[in-house]
């Protein structure tokens, strides 16, 4: 399967929940380390340990991060997550939909975890509007990149979001949806109104919902 494309720009959004004096980072699909090297720019003590399994994005993430490891991280043991993975910050930037079974991988990290811990990650919006656009006219198909990347696995809502981190033993503590500009969603912003209203939901929620194409949030350890 084709690999998301390298990149060497860095999430702001996610960048600002990580916290400010991590002594361990590790980040998860590290890509080619851009936001080690904005990280590090105001915590240069921090130990940062990167996992990247395309050969070609590692050695450029060893430029920025102190280890870069190739490992399939669903299946290390809660035991090796605790020796060689210990981090008071684990980030999953546009990863945890790349993955097979992210409920159990989070759940092994909160109990590898010490209090105070936190995840912090960008997950894309399955029910960004232009996906219930293309949905309603059968036109599902798979791109080399964006929401409909065809190396994505599971398909999250803000919703099914908050619940993975809860019913893995997180609290949720901050979070943001990124919108952008996209002047073409207000034309399907009414019908996704009325069809919330006929299922007797929130339709302002829905609406809402609907606008953001990716959430960032940070989980922690309680």
């Amino acid at each position: 399967m084709d690999q998301t494309p390298v990149h060497q720009n860095h999430n702001p959004d996610l960048l600002k929940l990580m916290p400010t004096a991590a002594r361990r980072v590790v980040e998860v699909g590290c890509s080619s380390g851009a936001l080690a090297r904005e990280y590090k720019k105001s915590n240069p003590a921090v130990h940062y340990t990167g996992i990247e399994i395309v050969p070609a994005y590692a050695e450029m993430a060893r430029e920025h991060c102190d280890r870069v490891v190739d490992v399939d991280i669903e299946r290390v043991a809660i035991e090796q997550l605790r020796k060689d993975f210990e981090a008071d910050c684990w980030v999953f930037g546009d990863v945890l939909e790349h993955l097979y079974d992210p409920w159990a991988l989070l759940k092994k990290i909160r109990e590898s975890m010490d209090r105070g811990g936190c995840v912090v990650a960008c997950i894309p919006n399955a029910q960004h509007w232009s996906v219930q656009a293309r949905l309603s006219i059968g036109d599902f198909r798979y791109q080399d990149s964006g929401l409909f990347d065809r190396t994505h696995i599971r398909w999250f809502s803000r919703v099914t979001m908050l619940e993975m981190f809860r019913n893995a033993g997180f609290v949720v503590d901050a979070g943001k949806a990124r919108v952008f500009n996209e002047p073409q969603r207000e034309a399907f912003l009414p019908v996704i109104r009325a069809m919330a209203t006929a299922a007797g939901a929130d339709a302002n929620l829905a609406v809402e919902d609907s606008k953001a194409l990716q959430y960032v949030f940070r989980a922690t350890v309680a």
